[in-house]
C-alpha cells in the first residue's frame, strides 16, 4: 500500500477517551498517552484504510442558482436550469491527471441527486428529468470532474418539489440536519478499484471531534469521519462493497432525517 499523511479517523469511544485523557484533570502527559495507545490498539487492526484526501481547487467564488422551473410541477419531463458563475462546465479539473482516482473524462459537471438516490451527472445547466406524481427533494452541487463536490457555501441548492396531487405529505424539513450521499457509485474497473472517493454533501449542519459526525460502514467496518471533506479508501477486494452513512450526534445516536441513514453498494471489477 502506498505511504499517505493520514488523518486519523476513530471511533466515538475513542475520541471521549482522548478528550478526557488530555484534560488537565490527567494530571500525567506520559499516563495520557499510555491510555491513548491501549485504546488504540483495542480497536483491533482496520482492514480498510480510510484517509483524508490531498487539497484539491477550492473554487471558492463557484456559485450555482436554480432558475426554473417552480416548486409546483406537472407529471411528466421537466426541465431544470441552472446559473453558473465562476465555474467551467465541461472542463477537466486542473489536478485530474494527478489525483489516482476515477475521473470523467467529459469534465466537470453538476451532480443532480433527487430524494438521495444514486446522483446524475449533467455537463450543460439545462437538462431534462421526470419527476413521477409524488413530494420530491432535489439536491444539486457543482463537482469537480474527479466527482468531488465543492464546498463552499454557494456550490449548492436545495429545492423541494410537488408534482400532481400525492396522497402523502412532504416529510423534509428545510431547517432540518441533513445528509446526502454522493460517492462512490456504480461500477469500478482496473486502476480505478484501488482507490475510492468517499464524498457526502451536509446541509444545515457540520461535524467535528466534539459534535456531530458522519459514521461511514464499509463492509461492516466503521470509521467516524470528523471533518467534512472527501475521503480515500484503500485495501478493498474486488467483487461488491457496501458502505452505509449516518449522521450522528456527539453522543453516537442517529440523527433523524429521511436522508441521514443511506446504503449503497458499488463493484469492483
Amino acid at each position: 500500500m502506498k505511504n499517505h499523511t493520514f488523518k486519523l479517523i476513530i471511533p466515538l469511544s475513542l475520541i471521549l477517551c482522548i478528550a478526557a485523557c488530555n484534560s488537565p484533570k490527567s494530571g500525567n502527559n506520559e499516563n495520557a498517552e499510555e491510555k491513548i495507545d491501549e485504546a488504540a490498539q483495542a480497536l483491533g487492526e482496520k482492514k480498510y484504510t480510510v484517509y483524508k484526501a490531498p487539497p484539491s481547487p477550492e473554487y471558492a467564488d463557484a456559485s450555482l442558482k436554480l432558475t426554473a422551473p417552480q416548486t409546483l410541477l406537472d407529471t411528466g419531463d421537466t426541465q431544470f436550469e441552472f446559473e453558473v458563475a465562476n465555474y467551467e462546465l465541461g472542463a477537466q479539473t486542473a489536478d485530474a491527471a494527478e489525483r489516482g482516482i476515477a475521473n470523467s473524462g467529459k469534465g466537470q459537471h453538476i451532480h443532480f441527486i433527487l430524494n438521495n438516490d444514486p446522483y446524475s451527472a449533467h455537463y450543460e445547466p439545462t437538462f431534462t428529468k421526470n419527476l413521477p406524481v409524488g413530494n420530491h427533494v432535489v439536491l444539486a452541487f457543482l463537482s469537480r470532474s474527479y466527482h468531488e463536490s465543492v464546498k463552499n457555501g454557494k456550490s449548492h441548492v436545495v429545492q423541494q418539489f410537488t408534482v400532481g396531487s400525492p396522497e402523502n405529505p412532504l416529510e423534509f424539513d428545510p431547517n432540518g440536519q441533513h445528509l446526502f450521499y454522493s460517492r462512490p457509485k456504480g461500477t469500478y474497473k482496473g486502476a480505478d478499484t484501488e482507490k475510492l472517493m468517499l464524498d457526502f454533501f451536509l446541509v444545515n449542519t457540520s461535524i467535528s471531534p466534539d459534535g456531530n459526525k458522519v459514521k461511514a460502514t464499509i463492509n461492516g467496518e466503521t470509521h467516524l469521519i470528523t471533518e467534512w471533506a472527501p475521503y480515500y479508501i484503500e485495501g478493498l477486494d474486488k467483487g461488491v462493497v457496501t458502505i452505509e452513512l449516518e449522521l450522528v450526534d456527539a453522543d453516537g445516536n442517529f440523527i433523524p432525517g429521511p436522508f441521514n441513514r443511506v446504503t449503497r453498494k458499488v463493484t469492483l471489477e
